[in-house]
């Protein structure tokens, strides 16, 4: 792995790049953004490079260095990453125990902590210490897609580098021709993710995404036309794919938000689900408030069911309003 991997993110890359050669590395980084992006790829990236005997702006991919780091066996090198979405301090404390002992093959200790918002209050505070102190063979880069469970102090001593969606244009020529899908597959998931690389690349693998898709919006078809009795058998389909509740109903949403734009314009490209024209052209006899009430509904229902509203009555209620309103 190396920066000529990553997908976008130039202007970072140079930046850091540009930092390596004027030897104004930083002791701490933040790298956030949204999840799945790229901001874990670059760290690596960025840590193998200081990491290289070569001492470039590219790691060789040659020295021992190079390749201990690919094979996460380099002893100068330390990945954080959460366990059932949590750093904990021992963690935490393990890593600071080591700081002060000398890089043992490079002139650096690079430490990467992944999802560093999952880290409590006091695991923060821990850090914070080294932070504040670091020494001068230490660097530390924090990487997270919620910089607002970063307490402040941690922030006002970490360069925060701010990572952007990759544009879906880039998106949609990769998974053409890296990953065989449609230009109509392709634009529908670089929107879908919001311009997330990982999550694109993990729904264009995905065996199940589109079929799941596809009976999402069968079920909705059929509800939207009165079929009351589907309401109660399609509660199955939603039990089914409980961890994905999410997906489906952001699925549910982009339909509805294309259904709009296909009543005023048509074809068009600024639809989503360019693939489903037919259907939207079937469905365009709802009223444009019928739409946006259901589009209302739909967001009430990912709220509720994060807060831990039962979530099949949410469901029931959602496809019940969804014909109501």
């Amino acid at each position: 792995m190396d920066f000529t991997d990553i997908i976008g993110h130039r202007d970072i890359i140079d930046n850091l790049k540009s930092a390596i050669e004027k030897g104004q590395i930083s002791h701490s980084y933040l790298f956030e953004g949204e999840e799945s992006i790229g901001k874990k790829k670059v760290a690596l990236s960025f840590a193998k490079t200081l990491l290289c005997k070569s001492k470039g702006l590219e790691p060789c991919n040659k020295c021992n260095s190079c390749l201990k780091f690919d094979n996460f066996n380099h002893p100068d090198f330390t990945l954080v990453e959460p366990e059932k979405d949590i750093i904990k301090k021992e963690k935490i404390d393990d890593v600071l125990n080591k700081i002060n002992i000398a890089p043992l093959e490079s002139q650096r200790k690079i430490i990467v902590i992944d999802d560093s918002h999952s880290m409590r209050v006091e695991t923060q505070n821990a850090l914070l210490k080294t932070l504040e102190e670091p020494p001068n063979y230490i660097n530390i880069i924090l990487i997270t897609s919620n910089s607002n469970n970063i307490i402040p102090t941690i922030l006002s001593r970490c360069q925060v580098i701010t990572f952007y969606p990759i544009p879906k244009d880039e998106i949609e020529k990769l998974l053409v021709s890296e990953y065989d899908k449609t230009e109509e597959e392709a634009n529908f998931i670089a929107h879908f993710t919001k311009g997330s690389l990982g999550k694109s690349i993990a729904y264009s693998k995905s065996q199940d995404f589109f079929k799941q898709r596809d009976e999402t919006l069968d079920i909705i078809d059929q509800i939207v036309r009165g079929d009351k009795f589907n309401i109660f058998t399609s509660i199955d389909f939603f039990n089914k794919h409980k961890d994905a509740y999410e997906e489906m109903l952001d699925i549910i949403l982009y339909w509805f938000r294309d259904l709009i734009i296909y009543k005023k314009l048509g074809p068009s490209e600024l639809l989503i689900n360019q693939d489903k024209t037919t259907l939207l052209s079937n469905q365009s006899f709802l009223s444009e408030d019928r739409i946006n009430g259901i589009i209302e509904k739909t967001m009430e229902t990912r709220e509720n069911i994060k807060r831990n509203v039962n979530y099949q009555l949410a469901i029931e209620t959602m496809l019940l309003n969804m014909q109501e309103v």
